[in-house]
C-alpha cells in the first residue's frame, strides 16, 4: 500500500470535502478521487459514502482513519530519526575508557557532549588500552579513551593533556605528610606495579621515572587497574606511582605526595582518544569535535 494513498485519505476524512482536501494536498480533485477509489479497492471495503451533497466516513472508514494516522505518524518518526542520525543529532555510540580516564578527561567530555547532543546515547565500556584498540579495529567500539602516544596501525588519535605521576603512600607512611618528596628516598621500598601488557605506556612511564631516579624497583604484586594498585598500597603492600587524577577516586588509607621537580623525577602519563577512520559517523564526528575543544586541554 502506497503511503500517499493513506495521506490523501486522512486529509479527505478530516475535510469531508473533495475540493478542500484537494486544495490542502495541492492536487486537483480527479487524482484524489482516483486515489481514494484505488485505496478502497486494495482494502476491499468502502471507506467513504459520498453523494452530490456530502461526504461521510463509513464505520470501516472511521476505524481505518485511526490506524492510518498512526502509520503516517510512525513513518514520520522513522524519517526524523534517519535524518537526525545522518546529521549527528541522534544515535548510539559504544566508547571504551580506561580506569584512569574516568577520573581525568571523561567527565568533561560527557558533560559537554550531553549538553550539545542530548539525543546521542553513549555506552561506556571499561577496558584496557590494548583491549580497546583491538575492539575498535574489530568494529565493536567506535572509539576509546586510552593511555598511549602512538595508536595501533589503522587508528587515528587525538592527544589529550597529559597527567603527572605522584607517589601513592599508605597514610601511616613516614613521608605521607610531606608536601613533596624526593623519589630517591623510596629506593628501599617495594613498589606495587601496573601489568605491562595491559597498558605498556603507563608501565614504561613508571619504570622510566624510577630508573631516572636510580631505582630498580622491587615489585610487590602486579595488577591490571590503578584502583587495585591504590587499594594494595592502602593495606600496606607497598608504594606506587600513580596518575594525579586518581586522587579523585577518594580511596581511604592512602596519601598522594607530589615528587620534587628535580631532574629525572618528573613523569607524565599520556592520554588520547582513538578511533577507526573507516568507522566514522556523524555521531562520532560530533564526539571528536567536543574532545578537540580547546578547553579540554586547559581544564
Amino acid at each position: 500500500m502506497k503511503t500517499h494513498l493513506l495521506r490523501y485519505f486522512v486529509v479527505l476524512a478530516e475535510e469531508l470535502h473533495f475540493g478542500r482536501a484537494a486544495q490542502r494536498l495541492a492536487i486537483t480533485q480527479p487524482p484524489l478521487s482516483v486515489a481514494i477509489k484505488s485505496l478502497e479497492e486494495d482494502l476491499g471495503v468502502r471507506l467513504l459514502e459520498r453523494d452530490a451533497k456530502q461526504v461521510r466516513l463509513t464505520d470501516a472508514g472511521a476505524a481505518f482513519l485511526i490506524e492510518a494516522r498512526q502509520v503516517l505518524s510512525q513513518i514520520q518518526r522513522a524519517a526524523d530519526v534517519a535524518r537526525n542520525v545522518a546529521q549527528g543529532r541522534q544515535g548510539q555510540l559504544d566508547i571504551g575508557v580506561t580506569g584512569s580516564m574516568i577520573y581525568r578527561d571523561l567527565p568533561h567530555v560527557m558533560q559537554a557532549f550531553g549538553q550539545q547532543r542530548p539525543d546521542i546515547d553513549i555506552t561506556l565500556h571499561e577496558m584496557s588500552t590494548t583491549e580497546q584498540q583491538a575492539a575498535i579495529l574489530r568494529g565493536q567500539l567506535q572509539g576509546g579513551f586510552v593511555n598511549i602516544i602512538t595508536p595501533a596501525p589503522g587508528l587515528e588519535l587525538w592527544p589529550l593533556a597529559p597527567d603527572t605521576l605522584v607517589c601513592c603512600l599508605p597514610d601511616n607512611h613516614p613521608q605521607a605528610q610531606q608536601a613533596s618528596l624526593d623519589l630517591r628516598s623510596l629506593a628501599h621500598e617495594r613498589f606495587v606495579m601496573f601489568v605491562r601488557d595491559v597498558s605498556p605506556a603507563n608501565y614504561d612511564n613508571v619504570i622510566a621515572c624510577l630508573h631516572n631516579a636510580g631505582i630498580h624497583p622491587r615489585t610487590s604484586h602486579a595488577v591490571r587497574q590503578w584502583l587495585a594498585v591504590i587499594a594494595l598500597v592502602a593495606i600496606g603492600q607497598g608504594v606506587a606511582l600513580v596518575p594525579s587524577c586518581m586522587q579523585r577516586a577518594g580511596m581511604a588509607g592512602v596519601r598522594y605526595v607530589p615528587l620534587h621537580s628535580s631532574h629525572g623525577q618528573t613523569a607524565l602519563t599520556p592520554g588520547a582518544f582513538v578511533w577507526h577512520p573507516q568507522s566514522r559517523s556523524a555521531a562520532l564526528d560530533a564526539l571528536v569535535e567536543v574532545i578537540k575543544a580547546p578547553r579540554l586541554a586547559t581544564d
